[in-house]
């Protein structure tokens, strides 16, 4: 009888090891830590949402600029652009990810935009990430 073995990262073998920080930084201590990479690229992607283009010193590139486009007249075009943009930057930033569903609604009276990301890692169970800006 055939066995299936899961994909599980190297960094994942060792349970007492944190891989990263998790974000929002919301413990009394500073730092919540993460000891599995699915939860570390969980944070990373929601540092990639939060971040503008240009805020990382060294990789000007990174960040999906949603908060700068807060104030900008958005109609579906622009949410059609930054929809496509955010999912080329996460193919490229995060080649282990596979994109489900991304969805950009705008709240023209908040002022506002709600993603919703779906994606899974490494062929997994797939985790959705929503954010309100």
């Amino acid at each position: 009888m055939a066995y299936r073995i899961p994909n599980q990262h190297p960094l994942d073998l060792n349970q007492r090891v944190a891989v990263g920080v998790s974000i929002p930084f919301s413990s009394p201590s500073v730092f919540n830590l993460t000891y599995t990479t699915t939860d570390q690229i969980k944070s990373n992607l929601i540092n990639y949402i939060l971040t503008n283009r240009g805020e990382r010193v060294l990789n000007p590139n990174f960040g999906s600029n949603l908060r700068a486009q807060l104030f900008e007249n958005i109609d579906p075009d622009t949410i059609s652009a930054l929809e496509m943009t955010i999912i080329s930057d996460i193919r490229r930033y995060f080649p282990m990810i596979s994109i489900n569903s991304l969805t950009l609604t705008p709240s023209y009276e908040e002022y506002a935009i709600r993603l919703v990301l779906t994606y899974s890692v490494l062929n997994n169970v797939p985790e959705t990430i929503q954010i309100l800006l």
